[in-house]
């Protein structure tokens, strides 16, 4: 049974908790990023996708996601233990020396969940293309979802992804943009503006989606739900999440300097403080 809205929402609140005090504990980390995604991851692995017990590598007969601003794994980390993938407890080694738990995520400890390596960006589309289109020569019918940093678009081979997904008719593909404007050294538009990333994307012919309030849950189901909708048609889907970096820590939102520093023992308490603990969840 899916879990209803104010089941998401205390898990929400617990997966930010988790967030701070991982990065807080080794004084490093992506914390707003991570939090501006929070509400999406999630909603994507406790609502939208249709997932398999256990975990392996093939994902046959599931809905598999594919992470590709590999930064910001800390919210990926805390949302794959708080769904079963490994335990809660394995948190605390976060970018600790011989951690499953790297900053950026990787393979060769089979930490399951983690399908592939993203720490450098702009690579996660064509991978999940890849998927999508092995999916469709096995005859399964679930759909890939990939997320990636606004950021993100100015770098890799992100175009040469996106104009192959619809060239080749990949429509069994969900590529959501994290539209917060910001990244490391400013805004978006002030590092290299991209203009309006929907044109661009409808221009390469994808079908392409808005989820205005992107921190909201049932924003969120209501768009991803549209979103599945779409897939299967002939075109490859794109959701422009607008969301706030820092989501849900007051002094973290409305600026990128929360991009990839850590909060102090002070800040931390603050964040806490605005994050209780709710629900069945409790910290690692």
């Amino acid at each position: 049974m899916k879990p209803n809205t104010q089941q998401l929402n205390d898990l929400t609140i617990q997966v930010r908790r988790d967030i701070l005090r991982m990065v807080h504990a080794v004084n490093s980390g992506h914390p707003g990023g991570s939090l501006g995604c929070t509400e999406f991851l999630v909603t994507l692995y406790q609502n939208l996708m249709e997932r398999k017990e256990g975990f392996d590598m093939d994902g046959i007969g599931e809905d598999l996601f594919f992470l590709s601003n590999g930064h910001i794994s800390p919210v990926f980390y805390s949302v794959l233990a708080r769904s079963g993938y490994f335990p809660v407890s394995e948190l605390a080694t976060f970018r600790l020396i011989n951690s499953r738990l790297q900053g950026h995520p990787t393979t060769h400890d089979s930490l399951p969940g983690v399908r592939i390596a993203s720490g450098s960006l702009g690579q996660g589309l064509s991978v999940g293309i890849g998927a999508a289109q092995a999916k469709k020569l096995n005859g399964d019918n679930h759909i890939i979802y990939t997320l990636h940093g606004d950021g993100e678009l100015q770098e890799g081979q992100n175009w040469e992804a996106i104009m192959y997904a619809s060239a080749k008719k990949v429509d069994n593909i969900i590529a959501t943009i994290d539209l917060n404007g910001k990244q490391i050294d400013g805004t978006t538009d002030e590092v290299l503006a991209m203009g309006s990333i929907r044109a661009k994307f409808e221009a390469f012919d994808w079908d392409v989606l808005e989820i205005v309030k992107g921190n909201d849950l049932e924003a969120i189901i209501a768009g991803m739900t549209d979103a599945k909708s779409r897939t299967g048609k002939g075109k490859p889907v794109c959701v422009l999440l607008h969301t706030e970096m820092g989501n849900g820590v007051d002094f973290m939102m409305n600026t990128h300097a929360w991009h990839g520093k850590a909060p102090n023992d002070a800040q931390l308490d603050n964040a806490l403080g605005q994050n209780y603990n709710t629900g069945s969840n409790s910290d690692y």
